[in-house]
């Protein structure tokens, strides 16, 4: 579907650009035959399955651009291998408007990539490169996007996203800071639970978690068998303990998601859709809450676009949805039969 450009006055964006850091690769999927746990040296029969796999800076600077158009500016500052991978993933983002001015390329690391098995029960996992190209992303790396970070000073979302070290995540939310960027981020659960991750919440404006990775930083034991709603609310209270002027999103699947505002913690329902992969889902959701914070909306209101992205996102096989922009996420809500706040609708119209 052809993307109509926003008319950045008319909506008042509240920022112009997002720059961001994080993992850019790619991967494979394979389904395994037999639901038992594979062994140390089994040989196992299965299938690839035709899905596109994309790391966490790709999905959400992809989908972020494609929702705001060519007047807003989405910079990754990450790295890929001197490889074909590395090339078809530069050329996608291209083709997306990504601006990638700050993007390297590493010779003698290749770029990011996973093997992800899947059991026919549904549950799984993967493996990933630990030596890419992503890995090689420093604080040097993010201290050349400064020049951007001072021509944008106010008018300009940070991301920090993982796949990439934490010093180079550090850095980038510091320059954010710095330049006045309201700074987004998220963390895996074993970073939250390392005192360098739950360090850098102190500079962190919206923190995007999944339930696990809630519970885990706020020291609960698990958020298995428990109630979502009383995990979400734990968390949003602890988490804001550490950083009361944070905003917090937290996922959880088919229970929905919870936005903490800093005063009120709102739930949103998941969208009644037929799920094809939920890989990336999480990634989506960010992207539409950072859209919606971008155009001016309270958070609950962009909780709820980021909600519709990963509800229209999981209906394709692939972790990045290429069929999704504001006029398919308009027909997918109505299709669904979503009560969409007016601001939402309006945003999706415009």
């Amino acid at each position: 579907m052809a993307l109509r450009s926003l008319n950045i006055d008319q909506l008042r964006l509240r920022y112009r650009v997002m720059i961001g850091t994080g993992g850019l690769g790619s991967g494979v999927f394979f389904a395994l035959s037999g639901n038992h746990t594979l062994g140390r040296e089994e040989s196992r029969g299965g299938r690839f399955l035709d899905r596109r796999d994309y790391c966490k800076l790709h999905i959400i600077a992809h989908y972020v651009q494609t929702l705001l158009g060519d007047e807003f500016r989405t910079i990754p500052v990450g790295a890929v291998g001197n490889d074909d991978v590395g090339r078809t993933l530069l050329a996608e983002m291209a083709d997306a408007g990504l601006d990638l001015g700050l993007m390297s390329t590493v010779e003698g690391k290749p770029t990011l990539y996973s093997f992800c098995f899947a059991y026919p029960d549904g549950s799984g996992g993967n493996m990933t490169t630990s030596d890419s190209a992503s890995s090689a992303v420093d604080a040097a790396a993010v201290q050349e996007a400064q020049a951007e970070f001072s021509r944008h000073r106010g008018v300009g979302v940070a991301l920090a996203a993982p796949e990439v070290p934490l010093h180079a995540r550090r850095a980038l939310l510091k320059l954010g800071g710095e330049y006045g960027f309201f700074r987004a981020a998220s963390f895996t659960r074993e970073e939250l639970t390392d005192p360098a991750g739950r360090e850098m919440l102190a500079d962190v404006d919206l923190l995007a978690v999944n339930l696990d990775e809630a519970a885990a930083a706020a020291e609960l034991e698990s958020s298995e068998g428990t109630d979502p709603a009383l995990v979400a609310r734990e968390a949003a209270a602890r988490l804001s303990r550490t950083n009361p002027d944070m905003l917090i999103s937290i996922t959880a699947g088919s229970a929905g998601s919870w936005a903490w505002d800093g005063s009120t913690l709102t739930h949103c329902p998941k969208c009644d859709a037929h799920v094809e992969s939920t890989a990336g889902a999480g990634d989506a959701h960010l992207a539409g809450t950072i859209v919606g914070l971008t155009a001016g909306l309270p958070l609950p209101e962009a909780q709820q676009l980021g909600t519709l992205v990963a509800g229209l996102s999981v209906t394709s096989p692939h972790t990045i949805n290429h069929e999704i922009d504001r006029e398919s996420l308009r027909a997918f809500s109505d299709q669904c039969g979503i009560q969409l706040a007016s601001n939402v609708r309006a945003l999706l119209e415009a």
